[in-house]
């Protein structure tokens, strides 16, 4: 693959007060896509706080094209519900890594990406130097929802024979 820049790692931690789209809960779970590929968590059932803690891996060939969450609700007898959606915009992160750091403490705070009209952000986010590595955390607020959010966390992650970003 020639544009293969790398693999980006995006964990879905939890969902925070989902919106209840059955009698008195949801059977929440969210699907992922980006630049045609299509990833999705397990489903938890009955809860409007899920914990996934799922990992999921995304291919990456341009960092200029978003990450797409959708929530749903699980139905068995009708279509799922759609419980929201949020996108991650990897470009922030992706500079940091540009950065070329090395040696840092462990804790680290290289940059802070904070909530705006432009981002899903609830809270500020911050990429974080851990163990070699650089990690953000994000509280993502979903759209097109009376309410709700999603924890998430990236990590990039350098195959042999890709091309990097750097």
């Amino acid at each position: 693959m020639e544009n293969f820049l790398g693999l980006l790692r995006l964990r879905v931690r939890r969902g925070i007060n989902l919106a209840i789209r059955d009698t008195h809960s949801s059977d929440p779970y969210v699907v992922v896509t980006m630049a045609g590929q299509k990833l999705k968590t397990r489903l938890i059932n009955d809860t409007c706080n899920p914990e996934w803690n799922d990992e999921l891996t995304l291919s990456i060939t341009d960092i200029n094209v978003p990450i797409n969450l959708a929530v749903y609700d699980s139905d068995t007898f009708t279509g799922d519900d759609k419980m929201g959606e949020a996108e991650i915009d990897i470009r922030p992160y992706v500079e940091c890594l540009r950065m070329g750091l090395e040696n840092l403490p462990s804790g680290t705070v290289i940059t802070r990406v904070q909530p705006s009209r432009t981002n899903c952000l609830s809270d500020e986010s911050c990429c974080v130097w851990d163990n070699g590595r650089i990690l953000q955390d994000m509280f993502l607020r979903l759209r097109n929802v009376e309410c709700g959010e999603i924890e998430v966390q990236i990590e990039w992650i350098n195959p042999p024979g890709c091309k990097g970003v750097f």
